[in-house]
């Protein structure tokens, strides 16, 4: 057999094995179908609806409760008689909860909320840091991640829901060190979002979750920290030049060299950072604009003043 045809035979041998699924045990890659997005959140909502119309919660242990913990929230399934047991304590999830919806890449989204309690402090932008307790489930009520103890998360790490859903709510009004490590927050915010998968994971499967799974989870947010990514000077969030909440190449590059604004620390491509074209020098690039035509100079490439 000649060489050519020996590498031939191999290269069809590898493709074969890289083919091949996990489920047929020959540990494989599995290849996964992107669907249509529209199509699927329709699909994502029924599932999300029935869910809501068939569980109901503990609502009177959050009534005026500023304190509100995840760990008092149970989330239970109505009898086969479709009767929601001791009305005075409880109530309908569907009854309960918000509608909410958003255009997330180029697709009409809903999404529900749990509103348990709103919090006392500030918002955070989608663009910021949040401390947060969670636990991640499916609408089989299938546990796949949890955090007990506050933790740190840049919501632009994060699924797409997170950053839809947290700046509807608060952080703690205020907290207090008890001394031993830990930290009470008082009058934080505390809910429940139910996401379709397309502000999930979406055709990315993960430790589990299947692909084109509506996930849940419950929160409690206690604080936030404003983010500058790139250092410029200018808070990540005014770097959305459109305004959707989100960062792409398409509409937040405004020197088109495939790096978003948010993480160039020389917008316009100009030569200039964007830190030193802060010409007024108050720490704020966005309300300097040299040559008056409207455009800040760190987003005007054809104004190439520096304060250095």
């Amino acid at each position: 057999m000649g060489k050519g045809k020996v590498a031939l035979l191999i290269l069809c041998l590898l493709v074969g094995f890289l083919s091949c699924n996990k489920d047929d045990g020959n540990g494989g890659t599995t290849v996964v179908e992107v669907r249509d997005r529209a199509e699927q959140q329709i699909a994502d909502n029924d599932s999300i609806v029935a869910y809501l119309e068939t569980h109901y919660y503990n609502a009177s242990a959050f009534v005026s409760n500023l304190d509100s913990s995840i760990s008092d929230l149970i989330i239970s399934e109505l009898p086969e008689s479709g009767v929601l047991p001791d009305p005075t304590n409880n109530a309908l999830l569907m009854s309960a909860v918000e509608t909410k919806t958003v255009v997330f890449a180029d697709t009409d989204y809903q999404f529900y909320i749990l509103r348990l309690n709103d919090g006392g402090g500030d918002s955070p932008t989608f663009a910021d840091t949040v401390r947060v307790n969670y636990e991640g489930f499916t609408l089989d009520s299938e546990v796949f991640d949890s955090a007990v103890t506050p933790v740190d998360f840049d919501l632009t790490s994060l699924v797409p829901g997170w950053r839809k859903v947290f700046p509807l709510f608060k952080t703690a009004e205020n907290f207090i060190n008890n001394g031993d490590g830990t930290v009470s927050y008082i009058n934080h915010g505390a809910g429940v979002m139910f996401l379709p998968s397309g502000l999930g994971y979406f055709s990315n499967a993960t430790v589990g979750i299947s692909s084109y799974t509506p996930i849940v989870f419950k929160f409690e947010l206690f604080q936030t920290s404003e983010n500058d990514h790139d250092n410029d000077g200018v808070p990540s969030q005014l770097e959305d030049l459109n305004g959707d909440g989100e960062f792409t190449l398409d509409d937040d590059d405004t020197d088109e060299d495939n790096i978003p604004n948010y993480f160039d620390n020389d917008d316009d491509g100009d030569g200039i950072l964007t830190i030193d074209e802060d010409i007024n020098n108050d720490g704020d690039p966005t309300n300097d604009d040299s040559n008056g035509n409207g455009i800040p100079n760190y987003l005007d490439s054809e104004d190439v003043e520096s304060k250095s």
